[in-house]
């Protein structure tokens, strides 16, 4: 897989329903919901961009995962 990078992460980790500008954590985000707005910074998000920087920003270790709850 030249020019890819291929990452696992825990399938349980909230990667759409965390705000990527904050860190703040939407407590229900059901599949259907694709476009959300925190309710924390009001960063409007795109369910699958979102989710994207989230894993790539937990990739690098911006996260504090204690305050998680998984």
């Amino acid at each position: 897989m030249e020019g890819k990078i291929y990452q696992e992460v825990d399938r349980f980790f909230p990667s759409s329903k965390t705000c990527h500008v904050c860190l703040n954590q939407v407590s229900s985000l059901p599949l259907n919901v694709r476009l959300w707005t925190c309710e924390k910074c009001h960063t409007k998000h795109d369910r699958d961009i979102n989710a994207s920087i989230t894993f790539e920003m937990k990739d690098y270790e911006y996260f504090d995962y204690a305050q998680y709850k998984f």
